[in-house]
């Protein structure tokens, strides 16, 4: 069955940076597009960065455009997020997820289109 497991998250100070990694089991990225999410306490779960199954081709929400880039190794079966510029409200617990998309543009604007998530790996920003 497919599996996703988040790595790489843990303490930063503001300013800095931090690469997370998604790696999927079961499945290969060839008919999944991948996501980012993270959830801060008392938030709702929101959408950060997405990339398609077979074009590879990203979106982003608007908060992180520019600081995070989302990128994946095939022959890894993996995803990657990396993060810059981050800033204390950046803290949160990230998840990544799969959406069972062969074909398209992954989306980020409904995250019930995702069918699998990783247990979520804990970000914090502070000094």
């Amino acid at each position: 069955q497919p599996q996703l497991v988040e790595s790489g998250g843990g303490l930063v100070q503001p300013g800095g940076s931090l690469r997370l990694a998604c790696a999927a089991s079961g499945f290969t990225l060839d008919n999944y597009a991948i996501g980012w999410f993270r959830q801060a306490p008392g938030k709702e779960r929101e959408g950060l960065a997405c990339i398609s199954s077979r074009s590879g081709r990203t979106n982003y929400a608007d908060s992180p455009k520019g600081r995070f880039t989302i990128s994946k190794d095939n022959a890894k079966n993996t995803v990657y997020l990396q993060m810059n510029s981050l800033k204390p409200e950046d803290t949160a617990v990230y998840y990544c997820a799969a959406d069972y998309r062969p074909y398209g543009q992954c989306v980020l604007s409904d995250r019930r289109t995702y069918d699998y998530w990783g247990q979520g790996t804990q970000v914090t920003v502070s000094s």
